[in-house]
C-alpha cells in the first residue's frame, strides 16, 4: 500500500523570495513572509543585489528567518561567478546553493563562442567536478537543478531528472553535489517514481508551482498550486517515498497574474492550499 503524504505544518512550508519579487523589494518580502508566519525562504540573488549586500544582510540578520537556499548560480558562468555565489550563500547561512547549467550566452561569455547543445553537454562532467571541488571550501551544498525543455539553451541544457542523474553518476564517488527537484520543470517526464527513488538522499530541495494548460510565457507564467495540471500531492508522495522529508518550497513566477495582486493575498493563498493542493 502506498503511504499518503505527511501532513505539513507551517514550519514545513518555504515560500521563495522570488515568488513575491513582482510586488516586493528584499525588505518588504521578509516582512510579508514573517507576518504570515513563514520562517523559511529561498533567497533570490538579484533581490539581494538590488538591496545592496550589506543592507540585505543586516535585514536578514534581524529577520530571524532560515534560508533553505540561495538561487541561482550558473555553472557555465565560470568559477569566479560560482565562487561569488558560494560566498553569498555562506554569508546568509543558506543550506544550499541552487545551480543550473546556464545557457549558450553564459558559455559565449566564458570564451566558447560557437556554443551548441552537444558541445555544451560535453563540458558538464568536467565543469561539475570543478564546481564540486570549489564548493568543498564552503558550507552551502550545491543543489543541481534540471529545468524544463522549453528553456534548453537559454537557462539549462539539462532537461530531465534522468539526464541529471546520469551526469552526477559520472562524477563518481566523493563529490557532494545534490539535486534541486522542481515539479514544474519535471512533471512531464516518464517513469518519475523510479527516477526519484534513484535520486534518493541526493534530493536537497523540492520546489512546487503548477503548470497552466494555457501557459503563455517561458518563465513567468507559473500557476498557484492547484490551478494547473500537475498532481502535486502525488508528487509529494513520490518525493517522500524517495526519502525527502524537508520543507516544500513554493516558487511561483507569475508576471501577469499573481504579481498583480498584493503579496499578502498571494501568501495567504499558498498557506490555505498547503496539504490540499500540494
Amino acid at each position: 500500500m502506498v503511504a499518503a503524504p505527511r501532513q505539513l505544518n507551517i514550519n514545513d512550508l518555504c515560500i521563495h523570495q522570488v515568488s513575491l519579487s513582482g510586488q516586493c523589494d528584499f525588505a518588504a518580502s521578509l516582512t510579508v513572509l514573517r507576518d504570515a508566519g513563514i520562517h523559511r525562504t529561498a533567497l533570490w540573488a538579484p533581490m539581494i543585489e538590488a538591496c545592496g549586500i550589506a543592507e540585505a544582510w543586516r535585514l536578514w540578520e534581524d529577520s530571524g528567518m532560515t534560508a533553505e537556499s540561495l538561487c541561482v548560480a550558473s555553472l557555465f558562468a565560470g568559477e569566479d561567478a560560482l565562487q561569488q555565489r558560494l560566498e553569498l550563500a555562506d554569508m546568509f547561512g543558506a543550506r544550499t546553493l541552487v545551480m543550473i547549467t546556464g545557457g549558450f550566452d553564459d558559455l559565449a561569455n566564458g570564451g566558447l563562442v560557437e556554443a551548441d547543445i552537444d558541445r555544451a553537454r560535453g563540458q558538464l562532467v568536467d565543469r561539475l567536478g570543478a564546481a564540486a571541488n570549489l564548493a568543498g571550501q564552503y558550507r552551502a551544498q550545491l543543489a543541481f537543478e534540471p529545468l524544463h525543455p522549453m528553456v534548453c539553451g537559454f537557462r539549462s541544457v539539462v532537461s530531465s531528472l534522468g539526464e541529471a542523474l546520469d551526469i552526477l553518476d559520472q562524477l563518481g564517488e566523493g563529490h557532494d553535489i545534490g539535486l534541486a527537484i522542481d515539479a514544474y520543470a519535471l512533471w512531464w517526464e516518464n517513469d518519475l517514481r523510479a527516477k526519484l527513488m534513484r535520486a534518493g538522499s541526493r534530493i536537497l530541495n523540492y520546489h512546487v508551482s503548477d503548470w497552466l494548460a494555457d501557459t503563455r510565457d517561458l518563465r513567468l507564467d507559473r500557476g498557484m498550486p492547484g490551478d494547473g495540471q500537475i498532481a502535486l500531492l502525488n508528487w509529494r508522495q513520490m518525493i517522500e517515498a524517495a526519502g525527502y522529508l524537508g520543507p516544500v518550497e513554493v516558487e511561483i513566477f507569475s508576471r501577469d497574474r499573481w504579481w498583480k495582486v498584493p503579496a499578502e493575498t498571494m501568501t495567504e493563498m499558498i498557506v490555505e492550499r498547503m496539504n490540499n493542493a500540494f
